[in-house]
């Protein structure tokens, strides 16, 4: 369980360094460091790993933490998280980055300076990234990431579901993939307090093919079993067409808006001239 928790932080990191931060990072260099402290409080970094940028010869520490709120006291935090890093990891440059996911303008500082200290921290406003560019990427890595962006006047829910969906649709029979993708969805959702959209998403998903996902225990009903007779059997995999055809129409609905007819014909695979219709309606 703790080696399956750890791939799943190291494939975050990547992630958020390559797709948001565009730093350009091996994956397969991710070295998850350890960063727990105790004061008066206990406290530990979001993420820190050691990593390889592509092109580098020595690797560096990266620092990541995501923040959904303007805290007046982030850079003394930032400022706190570098020292008990460095005391337990003395070699290579360290870059911190502050992710911010919150709904209000930005007003934290990047910067804290003193009499004899001038410390400085990377942000980045998930305001200004764009998250029609991360869905349109279509990737389950990219899909994971846009949970952080700003939906704009989209509804959340419908991009939770569109999201949740597509992450189906693309890994297909991959049980395996899909559960640590969605288990990466979930961490980062808790971040933006979405979990109770992420679990609407997932009686979605059980809704339109109950059978395929049922080792996720997503409240799935008993009913189906061995030696079920053969007129039922045909009567349900009916039924399951119809609901995929039924969920193409509902991801479609809540792409319009967002991407262009050919591109949502294409991540949907209904005709555009369905598009059409359904923007009508």
């Amino acid at each position: 369980m703790m080696e399956k928790s750890e791939q799943i932080f190291k494939r975050m990191a990547a992630d958020l360094a390559n797709l948001l931060l565009k730093l350009d990072i091996d994956p397969e260099s991710v070295e998850l460091l350890e960063t727990q402290h105790q004061r008066v409080e206990e406290r530990r970094a979001d993420l820190v790993v050691r990593a390889l940028r592509r092109g580098a010869t020595e690797p560096g520490i990266l620092h990541i933490e995501i923040q959904n709120s303007n805290d007046a006291d982030m850079p003394l935090r930032m400022l706190r998280y570098y020292t008990d890093i460095r005391f337990q990891h003395r070699s290579g440059a360290l870059h911190q980055y502050l992710i911010y996911i919150g709904k209000q303008m930005l007003s934290i500082p990047a910067t804290l300076q003193d009499a004899s200290l001038d410390y400085h921290y990377h942000i980045l406003d998930m305001r200004t990234v764009d998250c029609s560019l991360l869905l349109a990427q279509d990737t389950p890595d990219a899909l994971v990431m846009a949970i952080l962006c700003d939906f704009k006047q989209r509804p959340v829910q419908d991009v939770v579901n569109y999201i949740a969906g597509r992450l189906k649709f693309l890994l297909n029979e991959d049980e395996r993939g899909f559960g640590e993708y969605f288990a990466m969805l979930e961490r980062l959702a808790e971040n933006r307090n979405l979990l109770p959209n992420i679990k609407e998403a997932k009686d979605m998903l059980t809704q339109v093919d109950v059978t395929k996902f049922a080792s996720y225990q997503w409240g799935r009903e008993d009913g189906l079993k061995e030696g079920i007779e053969q007129g039922i059997e045909k009567g349900i995999e009916k039924g399951k067409e119809q609901g995929i055809l039924m969920e193409r129409v509902r991801l479609a609905r809540q792409l319009i808006g967002l991407l262009d007819d050919k591109t949502i014909a294409e991540k949907t695979g209904l005709p555009e001239a369905e598009i059409n219709k359904l923007k009508l309606h």
